[in-house]
């Protein structure tokens, strides 16, 4: 659901021409002289190549701007005859416009999208297959790379996108109301019960304080719905995705405990109804001091909101069981000769998936003003993940003890479920029930959605 994030704003999509002048525009065929054969084995350094890749940083983001155009002038000293014609925008991803431009194949050559949109792509028919162009040779971190991430952007074995990404579910909390309420912010709370105890001497303090905070619109509700059953260990939908699996202990479960907090404790506050940021403000205010979000949540209400970072901690998903991640990727679109794919793979690897380049640059990140600490991309694996820790810690620009209890408590990640946005739309219905109607039926509220997502599951097959 991370994806929801960004897609409220307006997208930016304006071409610009990065790399070698007069590249070609997005669907610019390989204009190999001599080219790589369509193998697994990394493009030959003499081809000569255009591609187009979206999501370059707009000029508003000069900072991110500016590495980006580093890091091609860096990769084509590796690969002088590649041309790499970015396209900018804020947000990478709108999904009206994403959905049209799959309708219209006009996406890019190397197109970002989300972890969910997955099926989407794969409905639409834009995206080649790529699992032969992926091994040791063309990413030679790729055994450093968590599988789960990897196995995300599989369909029936078969690799279609490459992540530059992955986010894990967990509780931020607002570090200086829990000092204030005598809790310890080194020690945030792991279960349910913990957090509407820590609730209830953070609504304490009075002076509009709150103790958990919630979505329940466009979309949001759903999502966190989600990621609460996945910390008690539940299921949205059964293994085969052909069925709904949340109405169950566990949904009953998850509707309850914010339907105490909602009504028993009154520690969730009078109004209701928030969307994205709405709980991100609410934390800036001072007047939040829990809800459930990703680490760059944290980077937003700095960067965006005015924030500061010594305000705010991450603990792992409250139950434990598993968390619910997601991310972002890129896919390669259909019909790309197989010099563009080489092109395309070499490209993400450089930027995205090289330990000490790209945006694992951490000391030239520190040196361009932008944060260093978060943990976040979380794909690395064994001895690669330790050293991206230490690297990160080296030029760390805020407080990463702040993070530790994230850190330290290995969540297993569990992805969306199949239809997530349809299904987090069905879902908005019943966490707004029992935030908004003290007479709320939580059973006939969770069957009642069952039904709807069947119906979902059924029109999908």
């Amino acid at each position: 659901m991370k994806a929801l994030r960004y897609r409220k704003f307006a997208a930016v999509s304006l071409a610009v021409g990065i790399g070698l002048l007069g590249a070609a525009c997005n669907n610019s065929k390989s204009d190999s002289s001599g080219g790589s054969s369509a193998d697994g084995a990394p493009l030959d350094p003499n081809a000569k190549v255009t591609i187009s890749v979206d999501c370059m940083p707009p000029t508003t983001k000069a900072a991110e701007r500016k590495e980006w155009m580093e890091d091609v002038a860096a990769f084509n000293k590796l690969y002088p005859n590649v041309t790499i014609n970015g396209k900018d925008g804020f947000p990478c991803e709108d999904p009206a416009k994403f959905t049209a431009m799959l309708k219209a194949g006009t996406e890019a050559d190397v197109f970002y999208s989300y972890f969910t949109d997955l099926q989407t792509v794969l409905d639409s028919g834009q995206a080649e297959d790529i699992t032969k162009y992926v091994n040791n040779k063309t990413i030679p971190a790729l055994d450093n790379i968590d599988p789960a991430v990897m196995d995300g952007m599989k369909d029936e074995g078969k690799l279609y996108a490459l992540p530059t990404s992955n986010y894990k579910m967990g509780l931020i909390y607002n570090r200086k109301l829990f000092q204030q309420a005598g809790l310890d912010a080194d020690n945030p709370p792991t279960t349910w019960e913990d957090i509407a105890a820590a609730a209830k001497k953070i609504t304490a303090l009075g002076n509009g304080a709150i103790g958990y905070g919630e979505y329940s619109a466009q979309n949001t509700g759903g999502w966190h719905f989600t990621a609460q059953m996945y910390g008690l260990g539940g299921s949205m939908v059964s293994d085969d995705g052909k069925k709904a699996a949340f109405n169950d202990a566990n949904g009953k479960l998850v509707l309850q405990h914010l339907y105490d907090m909602r009504w028993k404790d009154q520690t969730m506050g009078v109004t209701q109804g928030f969307k994205w940021p709405d709980l991100m403000k609410n934390m800036v205010s001072g007047k939040e001091g829990m809800y459930l979000g990703a680490p760059d949540d944290i980077t937003y209400m700095v960067q965006s909101l005015g924030g500061n970072y010594n305000d705010y901690g991450m603990g792992p998903m409250p139950g434990g069981k598993t968390t619910l991640s997601g991310g972002n990727d890129y896919f390669f679109k259909k019909g790309l000769s197989p010099d563009q794919i080489k092109a395309g793979v070499a490209w993400v690897t450089f930027k995205f998936l090289t330990q000490g380049k790209g945006q694992f640059d951490y000391a030239r990140t520190k040196a361009d003003g932008l944060p260093v600490g978060l943990p976040q991309p979380l794909f690395w694996v064994g001895s690669a993940n330790d050293k991206d820790i230490a690297d990160k810690s080296a030029s760390a620009t805020i407080p990463v003890a702040n993070f530790k209890p994230y850190m330290s408590t290995n969540v297993q990640p569990k992805v969306e479920p199949v239809r997530a946005q349809e299904i987090y739309k069905v879902l908005d219905n019943a966490v707004s029930a029992v935030l908004t109607d003290q007479h709320a039926d939580i059973d006939k509220l969770l069957s009642t959605a069952e039904s709807q997502v069947n119906q979902v599951l059924a029109n999908a097959q």
